[in-house]
């Protein structure tokens, strides 16, 4: 009886949420939860990008990214080619400085994270072999910098072999030293990436996830690759509370370490102990291309991803049109509890997700739709946020952006509750702002 009792118990509590959340939903047309606070943007007359927030102890925030300006906003490079951009911004969203870091060949910064110290540290990819970088294998290497709290370089190191290798994502670890993945250019790595996996390891595609862990002065703790024989590739890592880490991105291969595929691209997570050692891994998808490009530790100890899908079928209920953007959400072994798409019919994509303080999510991406999910749209890609209660259902969202093309990158949530989304506009009537060069890193605040 009690457990009849308690079934019902649940099921009561489950449509209150599903209602409550359908109530949001009607309450998109009557107008957004959220208001525009402010918008800036920075940069000079080439191109500028924002692809990764994290707030700071004192209460402000830094923002990586990259810029071919020599001018503008950006004082420290004179040769016009990418280099890593470091922003520091206090606690009342005032630039204290800036800095860039590279040579004189291609440098895109990707991610940073926050570290103990109270320093940072910075990944991304790198061409270079002279100023700030000491080291280049070949085309792209993964390229690491360790900044102190001022944006000092205390080292640098890069990671890779003759072909393209990427880092798109890097986190402090709890044991020590840093964890950041991306993907392994294996056939021009040959075995170097790993040890060896055995008389087939040649026949693995162009792509592997590759995971690489790092002690406190960046030598090489272990490092290991998986995937298949087509494109597979890591786009963002979080650590497990029994130290491992878990990678999202996606797989293109059918064979070697995927076990169950859904169509052309799925999206892939890939756990490793902390050792690197393989736990488990699992597809998720339909018939069509899905991307992840971030995941997030859930309170619970699991995990959401998000991406966009083109699928109609398979793991995807619903699909809005052409693509949604797409969140799973995962219990910590890496079986999914549901998904949801929001979109509209035209191509809505997202890059970033945060689980918020009320339990629900938010998430910042692109969209080119002016209906269904998304109510507006300016022109070309908007920067597009959306938030979702617990369950993954929709409560409200907006665009942003100007005629041009317009790119949410990451987010971070305030304590009072606001939301600081970063990107890039090519837009030259977004607001009020006006453009500086071909396109500019964007930061702006809703609340």
């Amino acid at each position: 009886m009690r457990n009849i009792l308690l079934i019902l118990l649940f099921s009561i509590l489950f449509s209150c949420a599903k209602e409550e959340a359908e109530v949001s939903i009607d309450g998109l047309t009557t107008g957004f939860k959220g208001e525009l606070d402010w918008i800036k943007s920075f940069g000079g007359s080439g191109n500028e990008s924002a692809q990764a927030i994290v707030k700071t102890n004192d209460g402000g925030y830094a923002i990586v990214g990259y810029t071919s300006s020599i001018d503008g906003d950006i004082s420290t490079k004179t040769q016009e080619e990418n280099d890593y951009w470091f922003m520091k911004f206090d606690e009342n969203n005032n630039l204290q400085w800036n800095k860039t870091y590279g040579g004189s060949k291609d440098d895109i910064g990707q991610s940073l994270a926050l570290t103990k110290d109270g320093g940072y540290i910075l990944t991304g990819y790198s061409m270079s072999s002279d100023g700030d970088a000491s080291n280049n294998e070949g085309f792209h290497d993964n390229w690491i910098i360790k900044l102190d709290a001022q944006g000092v370089l205390e080292w640098e190191s890069s990671y890779g072999f003759s072909g393209h290798d990427h880092s798109y994502d890097i986190l402090e670890a709890s044991q020590g030293g840093y964890f950041f993945t991306g993907f392994l250019d294996i056939t021009s790595a040959r075995a170097d990436g790993n040890t060896e996996k055995g008389n087939s390891l040649t026949s693995h595609g162009v792509g592997e996830f590759w995971g690489t862990k790092i002690d406190d002065e960046g030598s090489v703790q272990w490092r290991g690759y998986f995937g298949g024989t087509n494109n597979d590739r890591a786009h963002s890592a979080v650590q497990t509370s029994d130290g491992g880490f878990v990678m999202a991105g996606f797989t293109e291969s059918e064979d070697y370490d995927i076990s169950d595929t859904n169509g052309s691209y799925d999206f892939w997570v890939v756990k490793v102990d902390k050792f690197g050692n393989f736990v488990w891994e699992h597809s998720y998808g339909g018939e069509g291309i899905e991307v992840a490009y971030d995941i997030a530790k859930t309170s619970d100890n699991g995990f959401v991803i998000v991406g966009n899908t083109f699928s109609t079928d398979g793991d995807i209920l619903l699909n809005n049109g052409e693509s949604d953007m797409w969140m799973i959400k995962l219990d910590e072994e890496g079986n999914m509890i549901w998904e949801q798409t929001y979109g509209g019919s035209q191509f809505d994509l997202a890059q970033a997700v945060i689980q918020s303080k009320d339990g629900g999510f938010i998430i910042t991406g692109n969209t080119k739709s002016d209906d269904k999910h998304s109510t507006a749209n300016n022109g070309e890609n908007d920067i597009w946020v959306v938030k979702t209660n617990a369950f993954g259902s929709l409560v409200w969202q907006e665009s942003f952006g100007g005629s041009g093309l317009d790119f949410g990158f990451d987010l971070v949530e305030n304590k009072d509750g606001s939301i600081l989304i970063i990107g890039e506009s090519s837009s030259t009537d977004f607001n009020s702002l006006t453009s500086k060069g071909k396109s500019d890193l964007i930061l702006l605040r809703i609340k």
